[in-house]
């Protein structure tokens, strides 16, 4: 059986890309679902209706586990698929999303000034707050909404001088807070995160989704071995995506790199 990845587009590659290099000998499935994206500002209702028909199509494609490498579907639907979905349809498989191994990494490294940059539906979730708190109830979160930041990265548009300017809108307001630390709460990011390194500067944290999860999958696979002995290692990979056209292709090879097998 293999391991399923979904993400509203095309950023949870750039998590897959990771696993590629922490864990390569694994079959995996890739599954975006472009032609809604993004799903930042959607209600929560229609968020978990898309999450729900992804990660099924992922189960029907033999997938024993699922990462929702996607922070508006992990925040929004994770807890109810896990709660009212598994039980009923795949009460022995898994689904794990993002943002809590993003947590562990914040709270292992002690930091207590914390920004947040994400989707619309990921800052109104108050997801990371809420389960930072759960570690350390002295720890302060400033979140920042960044709902141009998906569609200009979806376009291929990274080198595009506009985006500095986008940038430094968005990220002002928390170098005000004197953030210590600052999450990329959207997986898209990962692909800018040089431009936003040059904006915080080398005081401030950056992290990054895609090695986080890696590791934490890593590491959940260890603990798990009923789980992980269910998993075939023949390194297949297979990509999916519900608006397949050659543009996204040529972006997929942008996210991936050399990890791109078509």
């Amino acid at each position: 059986m293999k391991i399923g990845v979904f993400d509203s587009g095309l950023g949870g590659l750039a998590i897959l890309k990771e696993f590629l290099k922490l864990l390569p000998d694994y079959d995996y499935v890739y599954f975006g679902d472009n032609a809604n994206v993004p799903y930042g500002g959607k209600n929560p209702e229609a968020i978990y209706n898309l999450t729900e028909k992804a990660v099924d199509y992922l189960f029907k494609k033999d997938c024993e586990l699922i990462i929702l490498a996607c922070n508006t579907a992990t925040a929004v639907a994770l807890r109810k698929l896990q709660q009212k979905y598994l039980p009923v349809h795949y009460p022995d498989r898994r689904i794990l999303g993002v943002i809590r191994p993003t947590v562990e990494t914040v709270v292992e490294g002690g930091y207590n000034r914390v920004g947040v940059i994400g989707t619309y539906a990921l800052v109104i979730s108050k997801s990371f707050a809420a389960e930072l708190k759960k570690f350390n109830k002295s720890i302060k979160v400033f979140q920042q909404a960044c709902p141009l930041l998906v569609p200009i990265i979806e376009e291929g548009e990274i080198y595009w001088d506009g985006l500095d300017s986008i940038l430094k809108k968005y990220l002002n307001p928390l170098k005000k807070e004197k953030i210590d630390s600052l999450i990329l709460g959207c997986t898209h990011y990962g692909l800018i995160d040089e431009k936003i390194k040059k904006f915080t500067g080398p005081d401030i944290k950056i992290i990054s989704e895609g090695k986080v999860t890696a590791l934490k999958l890593k590491d959940y696979l260890r603990r798990h071995p009923k789980i992980e002995n269910k998993l075939t290692k023949n390194k297949t990979r297979a990509y999916h995506f519900t608006d397949a056209n050659d543009r996204y292709t040529k972006l997929a090879k942008l996210f991936l790199g050399r990890n791109y097998c078509s």
